[in-house]
Order: C-alpha cells, then structure tokens, then sequence
C-alpha cells in the first residue's frame, strides 16, 4: 500500500511539473548520484561544484610538465598493454571513467559518465546509468555498449596483468539498454565497486575499428590514438619525446558539478628528458613549470638559488591527507632468532632514526601502521576498543592495553642514544643473550646473535651504517645482501631472508584485502603473499574480520585502533619513515584554489585521485593566458 502511495506521489509530481521527482523516484529505487562506502556523501545530487576548485577559474594558456617517472620516451598511446611505453597525461587528461573520486571525503565517488549509480544491497551487481550527454571528442554519445567493449578489453588476455588484476572482482558486464550496464561482481567489496566506478577507463568501440568491421588486436589498438570522452585531445605527438594535448572547448562535462573548475588550461605540453639532472635544469632554464621532489638532499640543496630567492619560483611541501603507508624494517618471525618478543623489542631501541634516516630532518618517524591518518591509535584505547582487545589480553603484551607506540627517540642527543642501547641490553639479557668474552652477544649455546638484512637496487644508505654501528656495540653483527631484483622479488615470495625494508601502498581508507594478505595466520603459510614478517595471531585474524564487516566508518575506526596498537606493539617491524607531504617547486604564474583538498595527487595519473595542481590551478596573468603555446 505504501509503495503504491509513492509511486502515484511520483507519478502526480510528474504530471505537475515538480523538479526533480524523477530524481526522487530514482532515490527511493536504490539509484543515487553518488557512492560512499561510510555514511553518505557530502555532496547532493545536483551539486554546483567541489569546495575544493575555484567554479570561475580563467581558462587559457599552457601548462607545460616534464615526464613524472622514469619513461623517457613513448611509443604508443594508451598503457593498457604490457609491450612499449604510453606518454604520461594521456590518462588524466583524455580518459575517463564511470566515477570521480572526491578530493575531500574517505571513499566517496561520484558519476562521471555515469550519471546514476545502483549497488545490490548484498554488493553482488553494480549498475549504472549513463549520462545523456556524455560524448566522445568525435560526437558519439558514450554507450552501454562502449561500457562493456572497454571492460571486455580490459579483462582480456591481451591487456596487460595490473588491468585485469584492477577488475578481477568482477565477473561480467550486461547490456540492460543504449545507456544501462549492470556489472556482475564475483568479490562482493567495496574494493571491487571502487575499482569499477574510479578504475575501468572507457572508450569508444570504434578505436581500432578497421575498414571491414573488424578489430586490430587490442595490443595494435594502443599504438592508435585513442577514442576518448576527456576535456583533452591529442594535438601533437613528435618522436615519442614530446606530447601536446588540447582543451576541447566543447568538452561536455564542463558545467556538470564534479567537473566544474577544472580542466583550466587551452594546452598541456609534456617533454620528455632523458637524466634526471637534465630535467632539473631544465625547470629551471623555464621549460617546464613545476617538479615534484622525492628525494630529502636534492629539495634541501638543490631546491635554491637566485630564482627560488626572487620568487620567479616557489618552493611548497603541500600537505598530503593520506595515510602513509607503513615503511619499516619488516623482521621475519619465522626465523628462530626474531621469534622472541623482547629481542624485537630490542632492536627498536639501536636504531637511531633522528642520525640516520632523517638526516636532512625532512622526514617524520612512522609511529603506526596507519601513519598520517585518523586510523592511527591514539592515547589509550577507548571503551569500544577494548571490548575487542579484551578477549586476547592474554597472548598480547600489557602495551597494547596502555597509551599508544611512541617510538624510541635520540632528539636529546647521544645521552639518549646511551639511555636506548642500555634498555635494548637489558632486553635481550632477559631473553638469554648475555656479551661473551670475545664481544660477541651470544645465547645459552654459544650462538651469536647475527643476521642479513637483504636489499636491492642501490647500496644501503647512512641510515644502515649508523644502525650497524649501534648494533656492533652490543655484539650483533648485521651483514648487509645486496642483491638484483630478481632475485630479491624470489626471496620475498618463498621467504628466504632475515630482514628486508618494505613501503606499504599510501591509502585514503585501509584496503582490508591488501590487509589480509599481508597480516593474516592464513597468508603466512601462502607462498608468494605480503605477509613477509610470518604474522600468526587470532587478535590479528579477528580484527581484520571486524574491520570488513564494519557497517559505519566509526566501526572501522575502532577496528582500526585497536589493530594498530596490536601490531605495533608486537614488534614485527621496526618502523622507519613517512614524509606526510609533497614538496613541489613551480615558476609563480599560477592561480590555485583557495583550499587544498585532502586526498591529491600533483603530478602523477598512477591513481585515481584528483591531480590537483594539474587539473584545477589556472595561468593568472590574463596576457600568458592569450599566449601560443611554444
């Protein structure tokens, strides 16, 4: 009775002329605008713009980048296949997916190409209805049927691992009409709805479409410019060592709500540089406008000068909202030799982060496995979290029920270096490791106390040595491996290592399948999984298992906490170094937003979060707007 009430409420509203009741009606029906995986999203259907662009940004002028990573040419168009190289920007600036992640909420996607949004209650199907005006640059409506061509490609055998393993929640894409796909999912997650709304970039059929109806294989496809339905076309391609791109004034989502702002600039020109060095002098002879820096010594030393002193360029660390994913030391307790807690424990305390790591003070000291993030554990555990805690008090240490890791200092100088080196003495003195005559700390059988710490790429750095000179003082010995990486990636499939240094992924909301996999008793005895410490413990298991069925963002949290100060305090690892901000320098010719968004990146289209500098800043001087590009 009341569904049949509704539906002639709808029905009167529509025959009246009411805004908006179809919108209503698709409401009630399970449809929305939007995706959160906690509570609601911020924005409502119909919204004007994001809080974090400027909705009157000037359009006009260039906007020149150097390659962001190590590809120093390109020989095709689109890097969905594993053979060549596809240019940078081309994924920012031309394809596009069915969502857009929002820049300032955990989790929260919005429809792009697709206007509204149906989860299944139980997460078994998405469906989404596109938009009506969504157009590729050559005129073509955006179709159901280009929908399931892009995944059907991208799940193929001839796209590359990392796009089928994107979409491997997925189990199939079903035409329901011209602008209707329902996508039937196999893994019932949030991550596997993420990963199809902000992760399948769509194109049109007719890329690669040959004379006869036909398709070039999907490998041939990618050397063709691509078909696309982004704000920017490919304008010039030359060589492989420089891509110009340009604002399509016709664009059709430049007055929607989650496009609004951005897309500021008429041209977008990419060099290519072969040296790292090159490239920096290059930024700062002026042919391209900003560098992000990844390394403490260069923005330190580097990052200075006469144009830095002027202001003709600007030097900002902008700060990052993400987690920072745990960087550590990662002990492997599978080996007899870590599998005591307060030898663990010990070797926290002879690693001196502030005369090692951070030997240019640019970084922080990693205090959780949720750094930089509300996930992280803070002061003692609230109510909610020891009622988690509570039924495994007895197989976790007393520090997990008290105030949150602090992680072991030598700010005040060598007193408090002495002061660590006696407390991890002590320790492992109650673990049986007792100084024998000839220097060497030894146990009950004579044993020393040594082991390798297994690295590849470049040699260890000063942080390495300082902490082997540490460790000599108490008589352990640490022998560093170097080791290629194809060697070093079959040592961390079958475990064979003592210690090796890890970077977990940098995250906006935890990814509890990554979770499992690297924290879980089952993925320890997985070959090939990321739980390289060995980590078995039913509080783990548990909390994890808690943390997927968290209904509310506050479950998760709790969850969270607790999991952090369990693992923490375990001392599997011994925590490194996490930055929380991404310094940039850039030629000072740029309007920006007044507010920086949470979750960003700068210059990187490796994820699919907002590019801030990229996709919402705008040339200020209206005369560089009116400029040709060079």
């Amino acid at each position: 009775m009341i569904a049949r009430l509704r539906r002639a409420c709808v029905v009167a509203a529509l025959l009246a002329g009411v805004p908006g009741a179809l919108a209503a009606a698709d409401d009630a029906n399970g449809w929305s605008h939007a995706y959160a995986a906690y509570g609601e999203p911020k924005y409502p259907r119909g919204f004007a713009h994001f809080d974090f662009v400027n909705p009157d940004a000037p359009k006009g002028g260039t906007l020149h980048l150097r390659n962001p990573d190590r590809r120093s040419s390109f020989d095709k168009f689109a890097e969905f296949t594993v053979k060549g190289q596809a240019p940078a920007g081309v994924m920012i600036f031309m394809f596009e997916t069915l969502c857009a992640l929002s820049g300032d909420e955990h989790a929260t996607m919005y429809g792009l190409l697709a206007e509204d949004i149906k989860v299944a209650p139980d997460k078994s199907s998405v469906t989404v209805r596109l938009h009506p005006k969504a157009r590729f640059y050559n005129g073509d409506p955006v179709t159901a049927a280009d929908v399931k061509y892009s995944f059907d490609m991208l799940t193929g055998k001839l796209a590359r691992p990392l796009e089928r393993q994107r979409l491997a929640g997925t189990a199939a894409a079903v035409v329901l009409d011209s602008r209707t796909v329902r996508f039937d999912l196999k893994e019932r997650s949030t991550d596997a709805i993420f990963n199809l709304g902000t992760r399948l970039p769509v194109f049109s059929r007719k890329w690669g479409l040959l004379p006869d109806g036909k398709h070039k294989p999907f490998d041939e496809t990618v050397l063709d410019i691509p078909i696309t339905s982004g704000p920017y076309r490919i304008e010039n391609a030359a060589d492989g060592r420089r891509l110009e791109l340009a604002r399509n004034p016709d664009y059709w989502a430049r007055d929607l709500g989650v496009r609004r702002g951005f897309f500021n600039f008429d041209r977008i020109v990419y060099r290519y540089y072969q040296d790292q060095a090159i490239s920096f002098e290059a930024f700062k002879a002026g042919e391209f406008d900003m560098v992000q820096e990844y390394s403490a010594r260069r923005w330190v030393r580097l990052h200075a000068g006469a144009k830095w002193r002027s202001g003709k360029i600007l030097k900002e660390p902008f700060a990052s909202g993400f987690g920072a994913g745990l960087q550590s030391f990662q002990l492997n307790v599978r080996r007899p030799l870590f599998q005591d807690l307060r030898v663990r424990k010990a070797l926290g305390y002879t690693y001196d982060f502030n005369n090692g790591s951070n030997t240019y003070r640019q970084y922080r000291r990693t205090y959780s496995i949720f750094a930089n993030s509300d996930f992280a554990a803070q002061g003692a555990p609230t109510p909610a979290e020891l009622a988690l805690l509570e039924p495994y008090r007895a197989t976790l240490p007393p520090e997990v029920f008290g105030p949150a890791w602090d992680p072991p200092s030598t700010d005040a100088g060598p007193d408090a270096l002495r002061e660590n080196l006696r407390t991890a003495r002590a320790l492992l003195e109650e673990a049986g490791w007792k100084l024998a005559v000839d220097g060497v700390l030894r146990n009950a059988k004579g044993e020393p106390f040594e082991f390798e710490y297994t690295v590849t790429g470049t040699p260890p750095s000063r942080a390495e040595a300082v902490w082997q000179h540490n460790l000599e003082k108490l008589g352990i010995r640490m022998k560093v491996r170097l080791v290629d990486f194809a060697i070093f990636t079959k040592r961390l499939e079958t475990f064979d290592f003592d210690m090796v240094i890890i970077k977990i992924q940098d995250f906006a909301l935890p990814k509890i399948a990554d979770m499992k996999d690297t924290y879980t008793s089952k993925s320890a005895d997985t070959t090939g999984s990321n739980n390289y410490r060995g980590i078995k413990h039913p509080a783990i298991d548990f909390l994890l298992d808690r943390m997927e069925r968290a209904a509310t963002l506050e479950e998760l949290l709790t969850a969270s906490h607790a999991l952090d100060r369990v693992v923490i305090h375990q001392h599997y690892q011994i925590p490194d170094l996490y930055s929380g901000r991404f310094p940039v320098s850039y030629w000072d010719k740029f309007g920006m937003p007044a507010k920086l968004p949470k979750f960003f990146t700068i210059e990187s289209g490796l994820e699919p979060w907002v590019q801030w500098p990229l996709a919402t800043w705008w040339i200020k001087d209206p005369a560089m707007r009116q400029a040709k590009a060079s």
